[in-house]
């Protein structure tokens, strides 16, 4: 597979000239389609719904783009729950999925109408101090444990997260909130990140039908809803085969067909929380190649950091990344790709292949479009940068402006060094 940008150099430079590198910048077409394949691939269920993951990109231009495929939002804190709020995203618009929750949070969850997915048992009297009784509609999130595998290939180790309820346990929260009123149940579940297999959702699926059938008929709740979370991944390298949608929502809907329809549980939703698969391949970070230094290795220098991008400094994960207009150009050079952090690990590449880079060169690194700008910090000083969307029809929309020194020492208001600032 090619990975091919959706920014042009011609294009990167025009913008250079009124956003200074570095910027996020996001491709409205690619998420347009990449939404409306979502959509057609679970069109089979009259229920299904999307709850984009906030925290993989937590931009309101962007989340609202996805509300015009129905999406909901998918959120873990009082603050990205208020964010649901400001866009117009209340009720049954929202899955409030968290872990060791502050109980104000689910008291706001409550007041906006979200759904509560709860993290552990202890949390049933955590939501019944906070809301004065448990809402009619709630959710567990179910942890099989030990290890889970797609055939032969083990896929993670769900026995090592701190995710989730075990099988004894989610039966005897489901028993203890139907004796407090509960109403409506749902199941949700995340076994693994990124998978790059189209049976991870299928298999995934199988496992929850088969529970919610043991559940129905051990407890006689009513369950209306499967959330298969996230964990459909996206192909950060140029080797790996894309994920394909609609094979994936057909898998499910085999299993479906196989496990609740004959149960005479056909009329339960499905509910999925993408945030890498929705939005990760249509985004971007652009930056300029400002410095090179030549010492036991090669190192090219440029103007973004791991403050802009921190996957690869704490995971090793791997971005692509293109010098704009040396596309068609041989990867003579093997550079070490480096930010300015006071940090070694401060770097987007590592003995990577590339055409000759020279001072001024602009590098595309691919795949930032979930779980990069968010991911950002503030370390050594750093500034958050802006981020940008690429309209359908070729405009450029600031959807987050840069942040300033001022930004920066806001919650020093009571220093001179803010004051000055605010004076200047």
């Amino acid at each position: 597979m090619i990975k091919t940008p959706f920014l042009s150099k011609e294009k990167a430079n025009e913008i250079i000239k009124k956003y200074p590198t570095p910027f996020h910048i996001y491709d409205e077409k690619g998420i347009r389609q990449n939404a409306e394949n979502m959509k057609k691939a679970f069109s089979w269920n009259k229920g299904f719904k999307e709850y984009f993951a906030v925290k993989a990109t937590p931009n309101p231009f962007l989340i609202n783009i996805l509300r015009e495929y129905g999406c909901g939002c998918d959120c873990s804190s009082a603050t990205e729950l208020m964010l649901a709020k400001a866009i117009g995203a209340t009720g049954d618009d929202i899955m409030f999925s968290s872990n060791d929750t502050p109980i104000d949070e689910f008291k706001y969850c409550n007041e906006l109408g979200g759904i509560i997915n709860l993290d552990d048992i202890t949390h049933i009297d955590a939501v019944e101090k906070a809301c004065g009784a448990l809402p009619k509609k709630m959710s567990c999130r179910y942890n099989p444990g030990g290890v889970f595998q797609i055939t032969n290939s083990i896929m993670d180790n769900p026995g090592n997260a701190k995710y989730g309820m075990t099988g004894a346990q989610i039966f005897e929260a489901f028993k203890i909130m139907k004796e407090k009123g509960v109403e409506e149940f749902g199941i949700h579940s995340f076994l693994c990140s990124n998978t790059v297999t189209n049976k991870y959702y299928p298999t995934l699926a199988k496992l929850l039908f088969q529970l919610a059938v043991n559940l129905r008929d051990k407890l006689d709740v009513n369950i209306t809803f499967i959330n298969l979370s996230g964990g459909v991944g996206i192909p950060y390298t140029p080797d790996q085969e894309p994920n394909d949608i609609i094979e994936i929502g057909q898998g499910v809907r085999d299993v479906y067909e196989e496990i609740l329809v004959p149960a005479g549980m056909g009329n339960i939703s499905i509910y999925t929380e993408m945030g890498r698969f929705m939005m990760g391949p249509y985004g971007a970070l652009i930056t300029t190649a400002i410095n090179e230094k030549h010492t036991h290795k090669e190192y090219i220098g440029v103007d973004a950091c791991a403050a802009n991008l921190m996957r690869p400094a704490i995971y090793g994960a791997y971005h692509h990344i293109t010098v704009l207009g040396k596309e068609n150009e041989r990867p003579t050079h093997v550079y070490d790709i480096t930010g300015s952090l006071c940090e070694n690990c401060d770097k987007f590449a590592i003995n990577r292949r590339l055409p000759e880079i020279k001072i001024g060169d602009i590098l595309y690194i691919h795949d930032t479009g979930a779980h990069g700008f968010s991911m950002g910090y503030n370390y050594n000083g750093k500034l958050r940068s802006a981020e940008l969307l690429l309209c359908e029809n070729g405009d450029v929309k600031l959807i987050r402006r840069a942040e300033t020194p001022k930004d920066y020492f806001s919650t020093f208001d009571c220093f001179d060094i803010y004051k000055n600032l605010i004076s200047e």
